[in-house]
């Protein structure tokens, strides 16, 4: 059975990516890049660290991006953030449901990753379990941040269990020896988003919380 549940936050805990979508949409159109989509968004920057994203932008744009780009998205997204960030349905009764030991290992910076679990309401269901991709040398699809959240908890890594709603994360996880469900409940386009989380190794894949503790459950009883 899992020892260990770890929950990616940012598209599965929480709905901060359909927000940093539509800013840096914009503003890659803005730049010139109007070709972009938001399949681009997604495929290419959602699940990896954001200094990485960037990265990823400027090379498709050619040329060094404005010194204020990366500030003028975080300010543009802090300023719905208060009013827009949901916790996803049924999070908390689910994890509540399973109960057992449980942390989150995302990608997003600590500082704001805490901010988004606060304002959600969710941050008493993890604190002090709550690890970063900044604390550790390398973001996702590197497994870092994983070993490290279990090195933390001291678990093993083949008595984890993760949920992801991204390639590098799902890839992460494997890489890390542990196993993984996808989960598509923000993505624009389920069917395809599903089929991609499969394809990288998801064991299964889930669109709601409500299906999540039958699953854990059913994991439990065969581990």
């Amino acid at each position: 059975m899992p020892d260990l549940v770890i929950y990616d936050c940012d598209g599965t805990l929480i709905d901060t990516e359909t927000l940093y979508g539509e800013v840096s949409l914009a503003a890659c159109h803005a730049l010139g890049l109007t070709n972009w989509t938001i399949d681009h968004y997604v495929d290419s920057i959602v699940g990896i660290p954001w200094s990485d994203g960037v990265k990823i932008i400027e090379a498709a744009h050619g040329r060094a991006l404005p010194a204020d780009f990366e500030q003028k998205i975080e300010d543009a997204v802090a300023l719905r953030l208060e009013s827009e960030l949901r916790a996803l349905p049924g999070v908390r009764e689910a994890l509540e449901a399973i109960g057992g030991r449980r942390c989150v290992a995302s990608s997003t910076s600590l500082a704001p990753l805490r901010r988004n679990l606060a304002i959600t309401g969710l941050i008493d269901l993890f604190d002090p379990h709550i690890f970063s991709a900044s604390q550790v040398a390398r973001g996702k699809p590197h497994p870092d941040v994983f070993l490290h959240a279990a090195a933390q908890l001291g678990a093993q890594a083949q008595a984890c269990l993760v949920i992801e709603d991204s390639v590098p994360g799902v890839r992460a996880a494997i890489a890390a020896g542990m196993r993984v469900v996808g989960f598509t409940g923000v993505s624009h386009d389920k069917p395809r988003s599903a089929a991609r989380l499969a394809e990288a190794g998801a064991l299964a894949v889930i669109d709601d919380f409500g299906q999540w503790p039958a699953l854990v459950s059913g994991l439990r009883a065969v581990a």
